[in-house]
């Protein structure tokens, strides 16, 4: 039985926790722009549309190069070049400039997903699910540290600061370049364009399915990062105050991950998928309707049954182009997400208009869509769903 090589998994995941910590920057410096350069809400939402358009639709691409010939490289130049341009974003003389900014950043995040993804595959010996959602996991992490450390920077120090995330930037491209692993080397060739485009044709709709709900998902947690700190600020909330309840949201949201792949392993990934994102809608909407300690349970709650579905989506996707597994990731973690995030633009243009508690009414909803999607994906036995093969 092939054993887990647990440092390099360490290695990778602790990769996975800062590079997404650097992702979740633009949503934490929003509520300052709006309210030190005069963005309007739209403004900042199409920064992480923009951010989020290129960190994800270029995924596929990465991916398909990745399971050509890996390209070692990716996991640390694209780390490099992600925290360097978000760094100076704070500098940028004015919108335009900073929108080129964030679209180019968000190039960096897109090379190093999919590398770093089969990385973990190529390390995790029999227990893939399990190391696929602990990596995921830490990913989520590092969101969800994002708001903790950002928000109360950017307001004592001033958006000028934000030269500070190319440091965690720096300290995890010298690890991945000293530490990750070589690609593994197949005797086999791999499969060439027109092979892989047989594949996608051949599991266009299941394949689909799966990005849909993806995508619908994806806009309620973009979502989610882009308004929630707006909500709460305008409710009187401090930016520490809202800085922690962001982060036990999205912490929630990482432990919510590992536990929907052990529940799909039991019952079955439809089930999960669905009844998640049901209960994800019930939850944020207790959260509107309730106050005190129980209503940031029911935001974490809410939070942790959005997130669950989230490996499992990725296994299911890769069962479904097995010989393509990082365009597979490319394609549910990518794509799909970045079509999700096209549409946070509008729900900016919807907060602009109607405030900002009608736009999080809305966005809350949405999650009862991405289950109607879900059920009509064909659903597998059990036995058929563990993530570990």
């Amino acid at each position: 039985m092939s054993q887990i090589k647990w440092g390099t998994v360490l290695t990778l995941s602790f990769a996975h926790m800062m590079n997404d910590l650097c992702t979740n920057m633009l949503p934490q410096l929003i509520p300052f722009l709006i309210a030190l350069r005069g963005f309007s809400i739209t403004n900042g939402a199409t920064l992480v549309s923009a951010f989020t358009i290129t960190s994800s639709l270029l995924q596929p691409v990465f991916g398909y190069l990745v399971d050509q010939k890996g390209h070692r490289w990716l996991v640390y130049v694209g780390t490099m070049w992600m925290s360097l341009l978000l760094g100076i974003s704070g500098i940028m003389p004015d919108y335009p400039a900073l929108l080129v900014v964030a679209a180019l950043s968000g190039m960096g995040t897109a090379a190093f997903h999919p590398q770093a993804m089969g990385m973990v595959g190529q390390v995790s010996g029999n227990h893939k699910g399990f190391i696929l959602a602990f990596f995921i996991a830490a990913g989520n992490i590092g969101l969800a540290i994002s708001p903790l450390i950002l928000l109360p920077l950017f307001h004592y120090l001033g958006i000028a600061y934000t030269w500070i995330i190319i440091i965690p930037g720096i300290i995890t491209a010298v690890f991945l370049y000293w530490l990750a692993p070589r690609p593994e080397r197949h005797n086999i060739e791999s499969p060439g364009l027109n092979q892989v485009i047989g594949a996608l044709k051949k599991s266009s709709n299941e394949l689909s399915k799966l990005m849909l709900v993806v995508a619908v998902r994806s806009l309620v947690h973009t979502g989610l990062m882009t308004l929630l700190p707006l909500y709460l600020l305008s409710r009187k909330f401090s930016p520490e105050s809202t800085g922690y309840l962001m982060f036990s949201t999205l912490v929630a949201g990482a432990a919510g991950g590992l536990i929907g792949g052990y529940i799909s392993d039991e019952y079955g990934r439809k089930p999960l998928i669905v009844g998640s994102l049901l209960l994800s809608s019930v939850f944020f909407y207790g959260f509107l309707y309730t106050s005190g300690m129980l209503s940031f349970v029911l935001l974490g709650l809410g939070g942790m049954s959005l997130l669950s579905s989230f490996s499992v989506i990725v296994a299911a996707s890769q069962e479904v182009i097995p010989d393509n597994k990082a365009l597979a990731s490319g394609l549910s973690v990518g794509f799909a997400v970045g079509m999700g995030g096209l549409a946070v633009s509008i729900i900016g243009k919807y907060a602009d208009i109607y405030g900002v508690s009608s736009a999080v009414h809305l966005v809350f909803l949405l999650p009862l869509a991405a289950a109607l999607l879900g059920m009509f994906l064909t659903g597998k036995e059990k036995e058929q769903t563990a993530l570990d093969g």
